[in-house]
């Protein structure tokens, strides 16, 4: 089967026929991790590169990850079968004091498009929450997200508090929103900030991908 047509019918965000494209694959013997990676993330990863180039919008986006959610249900049990795990895991959440979510929606649905593991906490989430579910869930990656000048301020608080607590080496800060600029992630002492929730999702698959490449080999020099 074309799993390229997967592609194309998620990136149209065709929920319904994804989801027949995706059991007609499984039924034709395709490997479900072939089907999530050629057919679902591949169609993310061009809406999501149209939507950082400007050629797409939040609805397309909502609708595109929609059908690759619907889909990857489908692939979830034979994934689990196979031994196929999430390449890392995200804590995500807007920080206290501010309720916007739609921006942190998109950069959930985008990081999962690149096979890692996303921890929802919401909005309004305080500092601790982050720490506390970082260092609880083993968390690679620290997500911020703000909309308002008036609560960008609690991302140097959650900045402070991994250093507190004691992960700070252990764990990147991601820091994103409308008010966010490279000079604030970088005088808060954040370790990246993106722009759009595609180049976000990038970075994070990149910082757990060298995470697991550095595992691997320092288990080989063990053994």
């Amino acid at each position: 089967m074309d799993l390229s047509l997967i592609s194309e019918k998620t990136q149209a965000g065709r929920a319904k026929e994804v989801v027949a494209l995706v059991q007609q694959a499984l039924d034709e013997g395709v490997p479900a991790q072939q089907i999530l990676e050629a057919g679902l993330m591949a169609g993310m990863d061009i809406i999501g590169m149209k939507f950082k180039n400007g050629e797409a919008f939040i609805p397309e986006m909502l609708v595109a990850a929609r059908a690759m959610n619907k889909g990857a249900a489908l692939l979830k049990p034979h994934l689990v079968q196979a031994g196929v795990k999430a390449s890392g895991k995200v804590c995500l959440g807007t920080v206290q004091g501010d309720l916007h979510d739609v921006g942190k929606n998109i950069v959930k649905m985008m990081l999962e498009s690149k096979g890692l593991e996303v921890i929802d906490l919401g909005t309004d989430v305080p500092p601790e929450a982050f720490v506390k579910t970082a260092r609880e869930q083993g968390c690679r990656i620290i997500c911020c997200s703000a909309l308002l000048t008036t609560t960008m301020g609690v991302m140097r608080d959650v900045v402070e508090a991994t250093k507190a607590a004691g992960i700070r080496e252990q764990v990147a800060i991601m820091i994103g929103g409308a008010p966010i600029t490279s000079a604030f992630c970088e005088e808060i002492g954040a370790d990246y900030y993106t722009p759009d929730a595609a180049s976000c999702a990038e970075v994070a698959a990149r910082i757990c991908m060298a995470e697991s490449s550095l595992n691997a080999l320092q288990n080989q020099e063990k053994s």
